[in-house]
């Protein structure tokens, strides 16, 4: 007598295909069904910035007078005060957001540190704003650096 039916395979069954949330499926835009990709307008900003730094190293003024000097620095400071102490709270709580407020305080310290050194008068100023860049700002940039960039248990970032 012939089986009506195949004998079950012992074989494991093949893994099912999980859904990456790293890619993200792109969305039909306008009449045509042209699939807009965030890379191609992140890539053709950023070319597009290529010769505007020409421009503006060309033509701007060596000085210039600025108008609320003071909130402007005040309001860097304060916003990088927030991101620490926004990623050591979060962190301390275990929360996986602390990598997030930690990437945007590495950019605020690192352009905190640009901005002290290129804008400080020569002698006493620069080195002062030399020393506060060397020993404070770009080493709490590291550190939220790594911590932005270190991977979760149990993660894919997306690394192939």
């Amino acid at each position: 007598m012939t089986a009506l039916y195949a004998p079950a395979s012992t074989a494991p069954a093949p893994p099912a295909r999980a859904a990456r949330a790293d890619r993200v499926t792109p969305r039909r835009r306008g009449r045509l069904g042209r699939r807009f990709r965030v890379e191609w307008v992140l890539l053709g900003s950023g070319a597009a910035l290529l010769p505007w730094l020409v421009v503006l190293a060309t033509t701007l003024p060596p000085t210039a007078r600025v108008g609320h000097w003071n909130a402007a620095w005040a309001g860097l400071d304060a916003l990088e005060a927030l991101g620490l102490l926004a990623t050591g709270l979060l962190r301390r709580r275990g929360d996986g957001r602390h990598r997030l407020t930690a990437a945007a305080t590495c950019a605020l310290l690192v352009v905190d540190a640009w901005f002290d050194t290129v804008t400080a008068a020569p002698g006493a100023e620069l080195c002062a704003a030399l020393a506060m860049a060397v020993c404070a700002e770009l080493p709490l940039a590291a550190v939220c650096a790594a911590l932005a960039l270190r991977k979760a248990p149990g993660a894919d970032l997306g690394r192939r």
